[in-house]
């Protein structure tokens, strides 16, 4: 047994915390591929998809860049939708950066705002080293196409 495994106890390994923004992506990817087998179109609603792999991309990228290092990363589906959960060793809040007079195209500064136009709900927690990011996310299914004529020739 690994230390901290309780005889009986048969949870599933926890992924690793990743490592790089590709390596969270590749985790939200498979959790909702997983979630919607078996759905009419099989796989997850591309918008809900793409959405989902940014605000993840994002988060992951932040925590590396300004927060000191990813030290915990989850992805879980809820009846609300997708919850993604970062946390990172700063306990500073992620800020806007504005853009400076005469500075058309400031490097980085737009991964934040889109976290926040893209979420449903956003929750910044103090844990003892650091902060965590909580996120939730729709992902319903795309809409089916609406019977018409076909376009065929």
């Amino acid at each position: 047994m690994l230390s901290g495994d309780v005889a009986g106890d048969h949870r599933p390994a926890r992924p690793p915390v990743p490592a790089s923004a590709a390596a969270a992506r590749d985790q939200v990817e498979r959790l909702l591929e997983e979630h919607f087998r078996g759905a009419p179109r099989h796989g997850a609603p591309t918008v809900a998809l793409t959405d989902a792999l940014l605000v993840a991309s994002e988060l992951v990228t932040n925590a590396i860049r300004h927060g000191g290092g990813v030290t915990g990363f989850a992805a879980r589906v809820t009846g609300e939708g997708l919850v993604l959960t970062v946390r990172d060793r700063s306990p500073e809040a992620p800020t806007v950066r504005l853009r400076t007079e005469g500075h058309a195209f400031p490097m980085g500064g737009y991964g934040w705002p889109l976290v926040q136009r893209l979420a449903t709900r956003i929750h910044i927690a103090p844990v003892r080293e650091g902060k965590t990011i909580r996120v939730l996310l729709p992902i319903t299914p795309d809409p089916s196409p609406e019977p018409g004529p076909s376009r065929s020739r």
